[in-house]
């Protein structure tokens, strides 16, 4: 008789440690470019770009970090801030009611 493993949740997307698949096949990949950058034209700014990608592209709970800094700036900076003040009627009629004077 076998036994088969099934994950948790099958919706789910499939990670690889701390990233996403894509994420991790997009910094497979610029990793080797910035490798071959750096050993023959002596540029450090492609593996330095390909490290904050795979810091800011680490997921926890299905959302990366870049995510939680980009809610941030919205709620900050872009997003609007909208309060209304007002007395509602009930509290109102209560008011008039055991206020008169």
């Amino acid at each position: 008789m076998k036994q088969y493993l099934y994950p948790q949740n099958l919706k789910a997307s499939s990670n690889l440690w701390l990233w996403s698949l894509r994420d991790f096949a997009i910094m497979s990949i610029a990793a080797l470019l910035s490798v071959l950058a750096l050993v023959q034209l002596g540029w450090i700014v492609p593996a330095v770009a390909t490290l904050l990608f795979g810091f800011l592209s680490i997921r926890t709970e299905e959302v990366r970090l870049l995510d939680y800094i980009l809610y941030a700036a919205r709620f900050c900076f872009t997003g609007q801030q909208y309060f209304e003040w007002s007395l509602q009627i009930k509290s109102q009629a209560l008011n008039e009611k055991y206020f008169r004077s």
